[in-house]
């Protein structure tokens, strides 16, 4: 009677272990994600306030960084090969870009 009950034991330990495998890989691929998530929203408004920063100087790109949830880190205006470099931050993740009004 013992050997039919210690049958399923097995089964059970193996589906247990496999859900926390499974649970602990989904946790992880969220937090990639988040992090890429992060990463592209950092890229998008650096490149957006670049842009603005063009025409509108320094406080368009404070104006648009506001809008998108981000921090200027740094702006720079400068005779180099760019007309405006800029640094943003959002939540975590930096980003940085650089615009032209050449073609």
């Amino acid at each position: 009677m013992e050997q039919v009950r210690d049958r399923g034991q097995a089964a059970i330990v193996f589906v247990s272990a496999v859900s926390v495998v499974f649970v602990a890989l989904v946790i992880a691929l969220g937090s990639i994600g988040e992090r890429i998530v992060d990463r592209a929203r950092a890229q998008t408004a650096a490149d957006a306030i670049a842009l603005a920063s063009l025409s509108g100087g320094r406080s368009a790109a404070e104006r648009l960084a506001t809008r998108h949830a981000a921090e200027l880190v740094s702006w720079s205006r400068g005779p180099g090969q760019f007309d405006v470099v800029v640094v943003v931050r959002v939540d975590d993740e930096l980003a940085t870009a650089a615009a032209t009004n050449e073609p």
